[in-house]
């Protein structure tokens, strides 16, 4: 055969021949031949497959078969599609989803999660149609780690199913509705903790059936939840972060395991599985993106300020030449380097299987020591232009002292849905009172604040800064 032929002059003959097979092929050289029409390629590989019987019914293949094709496309290291830590109560399987998708399903159908789209993300929920959501966040941090697990050979649905949930305990008003209310329940012998709370959403306060507690989600979410931190979790130091959720109990595998190789109980250190190690940098990669796309358009700075950084000038050369947005841009450079930096640590430690990666005590999925320092650089200017920006800073104090004023509302006058909380979940009140106010949207939150004549005291709620 004439290596400059094309390929589809040069196989026609050899493809008739294979009956259920496909051919690859690869060029001889990176260094193609000036003709465009007529690329140098060789065959590789003929991949005989096994004939698919005809189908006189349905198409559709039975659960258990498509569950070990979709095990297939997946590195050995990765969370099988059925899971190995089951759920807290044993139930059924589905007909049709694999339990990760049913675990995505409830997990979207919930309340909490539909509550999403009226908290705080950076700028207060309402005072914008365009800048991010809580629940927008959300969706990019769902859609990054999906592509980052696809390509690592990973387990998109549950990478999907933590990033989705990841952020369901915040309170009203972001990271200031979760200082105020940490120091309320301080002031009780407790702690609050968006994290935390996200976990306690899906295992005991939301219900999916009067048969099971909580979501009865499958292990591996809860684990992955149970682990989730990025930069940004600073409601209290990063180290009382880390302490106290490594006091948690591990989600850890039992005889009632499905894998017979995990009879034995197996803690994961706290970085946990390598699909919640992507949620972790997808949620920091969501954020760094879109919070310069939305300082940017909220006119907190310029875009010759931001370029002036060299993680953000790389980014904007990129999208220059392709006529895209910094925010893209970014969010490839990010990814682009996890693949590689990830790919070298899996190598360095050797990992093959998923026992491997629960033995390693730091993360395997992470940036090269270049991006940290070029992503520190850019989380500064973010810092000092976007997040201390006196607006931004203003309205924080306001919702801060919206949630505090509810608290100790509620823990003086408690009303019917505290006491309700309180008996379902046999809480103590300033639980109840955490969890109820916990949960509310911004709007929700100043509204109650209102009807109790709780915002006389607080003065005007800052004024929004025009759209631009």
């Amino acid at each position: 055969m004439a290596a400059t032929r094309s390929v589809a002059t040069d196989v026609s003959a050899i493809a008739e021949g294979v009956i259920g097979g496909a051919l690859l092929f690869a060029p001889f050289s990176c260094r193609p031949d000036k003709r465009k029409e007529n690329y140098p390629y060789k065959i590789i590989s003929v991949l005989t497959l096994k004939p698919q019987k005809r189908y006189t019914g349905s198409l559709m293949l039975p659960l258990k078969e498509r569950l070990q094709q979709a095990n297939t496309l997946l590195a050995p290291y990765a969370v099988p599609h059925q899971g190995t830590l089951g759920r807290t109560v044993k139930e059924p399987e589905d007909e049709t989803r694999f339990p990760f998708q049913r675990d995505r399903d409830r997990i979207i159908h919930t309340q909490a999660f539909r509550r999403l789209k009226g908290k705080t993300q950076v700028f207060v929920a309402g005072g914008s149609d365009h800048v991010r959501t809580r629940l927008t966040h959300t969706m990019e941090v769902a859609q990054i780690s999906r592509d980052i697990a696809r390509t690592l050979g990973l387990n998109e649905d549950l990478a999907e199913c933590i990033a989705l949930a990841h952020d369901l305990g915040h309170p009203p008003f972001g990271h200031a509705g979760e200082e105020a209310l940490n120091a309320f329940m301080e002031q009780h012998g407790e702690h609050f903790e968006h994290n935390e709370q996200s976990l306690r959403i899906v295992t005991v306060l939301e219900e999916h059936s009067k048969l099971t507690p909580g979501l009865n989600l499958d292990r591996e979410i809860l684990e992955g939840l149970q682990k989730h931190s990025t930069p940004f979790d600073t409601s209290t130091t990063t180290n009382e972060i880390i302490a106290r959720r490594q006091a948690l109990p591990a989600w850890s595998a039992s005889s009632q395991g499905k894998d017979g190789s995990w009879k034995e109980n197996l803690r994961f250190s706290f970085h946990a599985l390598l699909e919640a190690q992507v949620v972790n940098l997808a949620d920091e990669i969501a954020y760094t993106a879109h919070d310069c796309d939305d300082g940017i358009g909220s006119q907190m700075f310029a875009f010759a300020e931001i370029t002036a950084i060299p993680l953000a000038k790389k980014a904007a050369d990129r999208a220059a030449a392709r006529g895209t947005k910094l925010r893209g841009a970014l969010i490839h450079l990010l990814v682009s380097d996890l693949y590689a930096a990830t790919e070298q640590e899996l190598d360095t430690h050797a990992i093959r299987t998923l026992r491997e990666v629960a033995a390693v005590p730091g993360p395997l999925v992470r940036f090269s020591p270049a991006m940290d320092l070029d992503l520190q650089a850019l989380h500064d200017f973010l810092w000092q232009r976007l997040y201390l920006h006196p607006h931004v800073l203003a309205c924080n104090a306001y919702g801060q002292s919206i949630v505090t004023a509810l608290c100790r509302q509620y823990a003086s006058h408690p009303s019917d849905k505290i006491l309700a909380l309180m008996q379902k979940n046999s809480s103590l009140l300033p639980e109840a009172v955490k969890d109820y106010v916990s949960g509310m949207t911004d709007a929700f939150a100043l509204k109650q604040a209102q009807e109790l004549k709780l915002t006389a005291a607080l003065g005007a709620a800052p004024a929004a800064p025009e759209e631009p």
